[in-house]
């Protein structure tokens, strides 16, 4: 049982928005989740990302996992810089 970064999946039909969330690695996409680290939102142009940088390096410190996703998303941000 792992902690995930991930997005969550929220916005109209056609009309995605999402939250980048910080989630037990066995709750569903769209449940129970630990805490809200930010948003994406790629309906802008460009698409608009805004995220609590200090909570997601607190996360990335205790072990949290980003999905792969959330991982480009971090990098194009400048927050994640890990290799593996």
């Amino acid at each position: 049982m792992g902690v995930k970064i991930r997005l969550a999946r929220h916005g109209a039909k056609k009309r995605p928005f999402y939250r980048i969330v910080v989630a037990d690695s066995e709750a569903p996409r769209d449940g129970k989740f630990l805490e809200k680290v930010g948003t994406y939102n790629p309906a802008q142009d460009p698409a608009a990302v805004d995220l609590k940088a200090e909570r997601v390096k607190y996360w990335i410190d205790k072990g949290a996992t980003p999905t792969h996703t959330v991982k480009n998303l971090l990098k194009k941000e400048g927050f994640y810089t890990n290799s593996a």
